[in-house]
């Protein structure tokens, strides 16, 4: 950053920031929508780029919590809310909305006191910011004294963002040395006060004289029904408890069981790396550690149960999730009735739903009166006992089969309830709003949510031609029916000197279409070969490019063709990650109005011809961008195998072997559908079938060579759709750094993957609501039913499966490890830990069902190199 900073450490550099903020909130509020939502937009993006930075410094700087599930609320802050309100209208008149009953009219507050809490102290400013700024507020950011570096290092990269995009240059302000001085006259000098904090800070607020949007505790109880799906509900609530160690106000601080299904779900919770406490003398340890004197032990809260079973003098399994105490009482005076902030948990019984009630109200009531309650049951045939919850239920957020800590800040496991980081507690919790806070809180405005599963979809190309000697009779169109009439070829230089583009040549010169060839596209293609062949487009004016090759010139072509329709299109903001496709920051320019895309592939492998993807290479920083989005879908797509049939072995094996990781990965894909799965079992079938034929005597094998082109194309299909997993990620990370084929870095990562997926008890499971409880072994184990591998239960089924993959890597001429392949180990345990981190937020991650942390993407890398684990 280049801009200095007057520090703000007295009463007197406090009230000189103040006017200048209230003089630039003046100006601000005088501006349009449009000018709005840029600053909106641009703002949100800055918090996007910076999310593990930010992440990395604020677990450093408090020695709380987890560092990706930081970055998760980073970017689920700047994504979510973005997504949410940027097509709000908050300047002026806002219109009756009838679809969802909603009517506002807007105008800014003034100045914001922001109060922002160690345990989320860059998401909760990230959020703050971005809806301050969405209505016309200015900002000021009072920090937690253990998080000011990192929360007022967000607030700048905001602000120099902001200001950017044109917002008065002293919009946002910040406290550099905290005091409660400061906060005090803070809170006392603005217009409104957004307090997130311990219950004195949010007490202050409201007595500061000045209207404030706090928030209260919560204590939040989970009952499980007799009726519920055990399985969901405890993946659920360690799903929950365990995100950032527990520091999510909503996450469940006790559950309360069924009699009936009490031990089931003890023995899931057990099965799923909880550990209970052993008997009085291990719950006295640990009741005098949670709690002191009445108030939670600060040094417990973000931290994982395994140091806090050590602060108590108990030993437990480093990878223990959570620790359990088996209690009775609902009073104060029991240390497990409290809000604990961290992986410890209640655990209640009940003989019937009234007396679950009961213990669930006294909870609610001694300690998270209007903050949120849980359950889980039936609600088909249990409406009757819903009904009675929500009555019962002093809580302004009621969920029903929901991971509380996702499911109170909205939009991740429901759709209708907003996205947030501060949440209201209503009358009962004393606050003075009893929803999600959003934007209509800051210019003076109740939702009602259950969980719902979000729509799928199925997308090809318009066109897919199939057959060995289709391609003169499918360019024919070009002519004939679509009327082109300039064609643009991208291939590579060595398909283009041994005379691969003659047959689309020769039959565009039978067409009479004029043409070019850009044949500079190199393996691993850069950002730079695709804007030279942009430029080239740009004076050539095609209204037709034609992709021959495999992944690379497919791909290249794809960005070439973004950068020919839009030429002012941010490359940066297309790869830009995103948690959802459907919700992402940056919208994909719409493509094909300028030229009609065809693909061609020449190797059986990629499936680039009826993808949405692109992978490209940044030349000058080396990392590899997956990019995504259905704008990037090809036209047409020409399958012919006349195209194939002279492949190297080297090509065929490890395009092949590439086809064959699409499809496992799609099968086990979160995202994965009844019409992706029949794809994806489909081309597994073929490609153990005919890939060594292929593989051992191509030119001669004419119905192999066309059954794996077909098996590409259809893997193709289901990846497009059900997306990838972590394989890729970690390939596309080791292909980029040490310039191995992909196909090789996908079989090198392959068999590790799987069996990291098919974990019973992962660390993490991944966030979609379709997916409610690991079962990918079980995903895997349908796979080697399907091959015919055998197995008598699913752990053999899955074995067999890596065994039968293996097999083929080797039949093929593939080797074992990364090490094989001649990767000097020095340098690859000096690139480890950025490789790692690179994977990690690779585009591909965020569909496999198993969410890895960086340390297991790292081991998974060195299980790859070694060839064994190390």
């Amino acid at each position: 950053m280049d801009r200095e900073y007057e520090v703000v450490d007295s009463v007197e550099k406090f009230n000189e920031q103040l006017e200048r903020v209230r003089q630039a909130q003046k100006v601000y509020a005088k501006f349009t929508q449009e000018q709005v939502d840029k600053i909106f937009f641009e703002t949100a993006l800055a918090a996007n780029v910076n999310r593990i930075a930010l992440a990395i410094m604020a677990a450093q700087e408090t020695g709380m919590g987890i560092v990706e599930d930081k970055i998760i609320k980073n970017h689920y802050a700047a994504e979510y809310v973005y997504n949410k309100y940027k097509n709000a209208k908050t300047c002026g008149v806002v219109e009756q909305d009838d679809a969802f009953g909603i009517q506002k009219i807007l105008e800014p507050l003034g100045v914001i006191a922001a109060v922002i809490p160690t345990t989320n102290p860059t998401s909760t400013a990230i959020f703050k910011i971005l809806i301050s700024l969405k209505t016309r507020n200015g900002i000021i950011i009072s920090p937690h004294p253990r998080a000011k570096k990192c929360t007022v290092e967000a607030a700048k990269i905001l602000l120099e963002a902001a200001v950017k995009a044109g917002a008065p240059e002293n919009i946002i302000g910040w406290i550099d040395v905290p005091s409660l001085e400061l906060t005090q006259l803070a809170m006392k000098e603005a217009d409104t006060i957004l307090a997130t904090g311990g219950p004195q800070m949010v007490k202050a607020a409201y007595s500061s004289g000045k209207p404030a949007i706090g928030v209260g505790p919560g204590n939040t109880p989970a009952i499980i029904d007799e009726s519920a799906d055990i399985l969901t509900a405890v993946s659920s609530i360690i799903h929950s408890k365990t995100f950032d160690n527990g520091m999510i106000c909503a996450s469940e601080q006790s559950v309360i069981v069924s009699d009936k299904i009490y031990d089931a779900v003890k023995k899931e919770f057990t099965k799923r790396g909880c550990y209970f406490l052993n008997g009085i003398e291990e719950l006295n340890k640990v009741r005098k550690t949670i709690i002191i004197n009445g108030s939670i032990n600060a040094k417990i809260v973000g931290q994982p149960a395994a140091k806090i079973a050590e602060m108590a003098g108990i030993k437990v399994d480093p990878a223990t999730k959570i620790l359990i105490g088996e209690v009775e009482s609902t009073d104060k005076s029991e240390e497990f009735a409290h809000e604990k902030l961290s992986p410890v948990l209640a655990m209640y019984r009940f003989a019937d739903f009234d007396e679950a009630l009961d213990k669930a109200s006294k909870l609610v009531e001694d300690g998270g009166l209007g903050h949120t309650s849980s359950i889980y049951l039936d609600q088909l045939t249990q409406k009757a006992k819903l009904a009675k919850f929500e009555a019962r239920m002093k809580t302004c957020r009621i969920l029903v089969n929901t991971p509380s800590s996702h499911g109170a800040i909205g939009d991740l496991y429901n759709f209708k309830l907003n996205p947030s980081l501060t949440l209201g507690c209503g009358s009962w919790g004393v606050n003075s709003v009893s929803e999600n806070v959003g934007i209509k809180h800051l210019v003076n405005i109740k939702t009602v949510a259950q969980r719902r599963e979000n729509m799928l979809w199925f997308r090809t190309p318009q066109k897919v031609y199939i057959k060995k000697g289709c391609l003169p009779v499918a360019l024919d169109e070009l002519k004939n029916v679509l009327g082109k009439k300039r064609a643009f070829v991208v291939t590579d230089s060595f398909l283009f000197k041994n005379g691969y583009t003659k047959a689309i040549t020769d039959k565009l010169d039978e067409m009479q279409i004029v043409y070019t060839v850009f044949y500079n596209v190199e393996p691993d293609p850069t950002l730079a070969c695709a804007k030279e062949g942009a430029a080239q487009m740009k004076s050539f004016e095609p209204d037709c490019i034609i992709a021959l090759g495999g992944g690379s010139a497919m791909d290249a072509a794809k960005i070439m063709w973004v950068l020919y329709e839009h030429p002012d299109a941010n490359f940066f903001d297309m790869a830009m990650r995103f948690m959802d496709i459907r919700k992402r920051i940056y919208t994909f320019p719409k493509m094909g109005e300028k030229a009609y895309f065809i693909a061609i592939p020449t190797s059986a492998g990629t499936g680039s011809e009826v993808t949405p993807f692109a992978v490209i290479t940044d030349e000058k920083s080396g990392v590899k961008y997956p990019l995504a989005d259905y704008q990037l879908m090809p036209n047409m797509a020409i399958v012919d195998a006349d195209m194939m049939m002279n492949a190297p072995k080297g090509l065929t094996s490890a395009s092949g072997i590439d086809a064959l990781v699409h499809s496992v990965e799609a099968y086990a894909s979160m995202l994965a559908t009844d019409f992706t799965d029949a794809l994806a079992l489909r081309a597994l079938k073929i490609i153990f079938e005919y890939l060594p034929q292929a593989y051992d005597n191509g030119p001669n094998e004419p119905v192999a060579r066309e059954k794996m082109a077909n098996a590409a194309t259809i893997a193709g299909m289901a990846f497009a759709n059900a997306f990838l997993g972590i394989c890729h990620s970690l390939a596309h990370k080791l292909g980029a750094f040490y310039h191995l084929p992909h196909g090789i870095a996908n079989a090198l990562m392959i068999n590790d993957v799987i069996t990291f997926n098919s974990a019973e008890t992962p660390t993490k499971m991944g966030t979609f609501s379709q997916y409610k409880y690991p079962h990918t072994a079980e995903r895997y184990a349908e796979i080697a039913d399907y091959l015919g591998l055998g197995g008598k239960n699913t752990a053999e089924k899955v074995a067999n499966l890596i065994k039968a993959i293996s097999d083929l890597k080797k039949r093929i001429g593939i080797k074992d490890t990364i090490k094989d392949y001649g990767v000097d180990e020095k340098a690859f345990l000096e690139s480890l830990d950025k490789m790692s981190q690179q994977a990690y937020d690779d585009q591909c991650t965020g569909a496999n069902p198993r969410y890895p942390l960086i340390s297991e993407l790292k081991q998974l890398y060195l299980n790859a190199y070694y060839g064994g684990k190390k």
